[in-house]
């Protein structure tokens, strides 16, 4: 690594675990094999690797036999740079996984919402939920709300008991 990083040889083959440790501003072309075998986030990061100098750079992707997901991934890597862009479609994609647990893709089981479909109406009820937390309601007000998620919601959704 150190040899490469001086220049004193010109290629460097490695597996992914090396990518962390590489900053070479001068490395202008990165080949990843088998590229459809890798998440969205990894590509994007294997990527950023080379064009840190002034000189053109290149990273070619190196693919088998592509299923319909790992045709999209591939596409977002050739169509984008944009790592936030790149993020939003790996979220269509895999789904956000869950939150508490060892699952890294696939939607979570909300009951009401979903994350993909319904971000503007949750981003809403966040709002709402921080705003409730800096201002409460009154204890009648807060009573009144709670017997009426009570009677028209609870059986619906299986809403734990408030007290």
């Amino acid at each position: 690594m150190e040899k490469f990083k001086k220049g004193e040889i010109k290629i460097l083959v490695s597996t992914t675990v090396i990518e962390v440790g590489v900053d070479v501003p001068n490395a202008t072309v990165m080949m990843i094999e088998q590229a459809e075998r890798f998440g969205l986030a990894q590509l994007h990061q294997l990527r950023g690797r080379v064009g840190r100098g002034a000189s053109q750079s290149y990273c070619v992707l190196v693919t088998e036999k592509l299923n319909d997901a790992a045709k999209e991934r591939i596409r977002t890597m050739v169509e984008s740079t944009d790592g936030f862009y790149i993020a939003e479609i790996d979220l269509k994609l895999r789904g956000p996984g869950e939150f508490f647990g060892t699952k890294q893709s696939g939607l979570p089981a909300l009951r009401i919402a979903n994350i993909l479909r319904d971000a503007e109406i949750l981003e809403i009820a966040r709002s709402e939920a921080a705003a409730f937390i800096g201002s409460p309601p009154s204890e009648e007000e807060l009573l009144r709300a709670v017997a009426y998620l009570r009677d028209h919601w609870q059986r619906r959704y299986g809403l734990v008991m408030v007290a």
